[in-house]
């Protein structure tokens, strides 16, 4: 098997009678399982990005500080068929040092989650009986999971199976239009209110210059527009409140070096609204099987009463419509912005899993027990005196 067997092996276990677990610790192995790990996705039928091998190394050597890397794969007669994308974490919840793995997360991934080829449902019990018999961890925490996953159902079965506790903790509801309808189908599902304000502004500012939408898609011209567009991402309210990309050096590393290998793999575009020769707006996206998913936008204040970042969005789905793409996928959360242009959402949980012991029981307790109770009690205070 190429990649995987040039890699020193930690760890090797039989959990399931067909099925093998091998384990990944070090960046060493990680760098090696690049072929094993696409010949894995391909055949798993995901369709977003953010399991692709690029965003995950990107990923670990951009934000990996106090992770060790966990990474399981199952065999079935040397074929490799499912990749669990793990990393083991040492941290405090509520002052008590817990022993998380996790997947390879933070703020910045919009979905994460197992990768399962396609007709290998039983490689979720080889990944579960491996997890339970290697022990070492106190929590087992998946962030992220779309509704259409199945590692929800099949992880939270195996591990009643086995007496542990379990929880789903309600993530973000994001955005996404479907677009094979059609675009006339819909833009006339759209808010006649919506659609005024789009012309009239577009109007008004074509009145200073020519207006055009300007895409980047080669890793050539990727670092200037990046300056460009992380400078817009940061002029209105981002940078002060602290959450622009240009606020954090290591964020700003991630989506410049992820940038870079998206532009190679054909997934990058970079695109600004521009008046004349001035580039007012900006956001920052990937196209992948068809589909358009956005990671940050942002634009200047200057042009605040044009509504630039609604008239880049306005362009940019025009685009989509005529690539005859299948969706626009807005990421993140739920924003008033956002639900001008899409009704559907696509719900995501956080899967946790606490196994028998002593400490495990505790964590349950207070995270599933003792917090919401409080948080309900602190409500109807509040409900209570308003």
């Amino acid at each position: 098997m190429p990649g995987l067997a040039a890699a020193p092996i930690v760890e090797e276990r039989r959990t399931h009678p067909a099925l093998r677990i091998r384990t990944v610790t070090t960046p060493e192995d990680f760098v090696v399982l690049e072929p094993v790990w696409d010949s894995v996705l391909r055949r798993a039928v995901i369709h977003h990005p953010f399991l692709e091998y690029a965003w995950a190394r990107t990923w670990w050597e951009c934000f990996r500080h106090g992770s060790r890397l966990n990474i399981l794969v199952v065999l079935a007669n040397e074929e490799p068929i499912a990749i669990a994308p793990l990393i083991l974490t040492s941290s405090r919840m509520w002052g008590i040092r817990v022993r998380r793995l996790s997947f390879l997360y933070s703020d910045h991934v919009p979905r994460a989650d197992f990768i399962v080829a396609e007709g290998h449902e039983e490689a979720y019990a080889a990944i579960w009986n491996h997890l339970r018999q290697a022990g070492g961890w106190d929590l087992l925490q998946l962030c992220q999971l779309s509704e259409d996953s199945p590692t929800q159902d099949h992880l939270r079965a195996l591990a009643a199976q086995d007496g542990c506790r379990t929880g789903i903790w309600e993530s973000s509801l994001s955005p996404y239009i479907e677009l094979s309808g059609g675009r006339a189908a819909y833009e006339q599902g759209l808010a006649s209110k919506h659609k005024s304000n789009l012309r009239n502004r577009l109007k008004r500012l074509h009145h200073m210059g020519p207006v055009e939408i300007e895409t980047i898609e080669t890793s050539e011209r990727a670092a200037e527009a990046l300056d460009e567009g992380f400078r817009l991402e940061a002029a209105a309210w981002k940078r002060n409140a602290g959450t622009a990309i240009a606020c954090d050096p290591e964020i700003a590393r991630f989506y410049r070096l992820f940038a870079r290998r998206a532009a190679q793999a054909g997934w990058l575009r970079l695109n600004f609204l521009r008046v004349g020769a001035s580039r007012i707006a900006f956001d920052y996206s990937l196209v992948y099987q068809d589909r358009v998913f956005l990671l940050k936008i942002g634009y200047d204040p200057a042009f605040s009463q044009y509504s630039p970042s609604n008239l880049l969005l306005s362009l940019a789905l025009q685009r989509a419509f005529d690539n005859n793409f299948t969706e626009y996928d807005f990421l993140g959360d739920q924003a008033d912005w956002k639900r001008c242009w899409a009704k559907d959402v696509r719900r995501h949980v956080w899967l946790y899993i606490f196994p028998g012991t002593r400490k495990s029981r505790l964590l349950y307790l207070l995270k599933f027990g003792l917090v919401p109770l409080i948080r309900s009690i602190m409500r109807r205070k509040r409900g209570a005196a308003a």
